[in-house]
């Protein structure tokens, strides 16, 4: 739980951080899924998908597991983010373990890339 509360932490960090003018988001809904394009971190069993105007948790399925797979070529913390394009069922119905109010069940990987990094050059003290 502290875990989660720290990943909810980070991502709240990230928002604040980020350029509200960026629209690089990609909404289409077709045949009950939804192409979703945004940030994606899979920390200590919590998943969640960032976009530029809302944020998802994921469900842990197969495809989740497929996705944070080709994630990890990307990153270079287990905390990282990267940046994703895919399909999924889009849910606001309450679950126990995703506490979220909007929730994804991927299913379908369109692409993943490395997240524009806005640290970049950026020296980090300490460990």
């Amino acid at each position: 739980m502290k875990k989660l509360a720290i990943l909810v932490l980070c991502i709240s960090l990230f928002t604040s951080c980020k350029n509200d003018s960026k629209s690089n988001e990609n909404i289409y809904q077709d045949d009950d899924l939804t192409l979703l394009k945004g940030e994606f971190v899979y920390y200590d069993g919590a998943a969640v998908l960032q976009t530029s105007t809302e944020i998802y948790g994921v469900f842990i399925t197969d495809k989740l597991e497929e996705l944070n797979k080709q994630a990890e070529a990307f990153k270079n913390s287990k905390t990282d983010m990267v940046t994703v394009e895919i399909r999924g069922k889009v849910t606001q119905e309450q679950d126990k373990k995703i506490l979220w109010e909007n929730k994804v069940d991927i299913v379908k990987i369109i692409s993943v890339t490395p997240a524009h990094n806005e640290n970049e050059g950026l020296v980090k003290l300490g460990s």
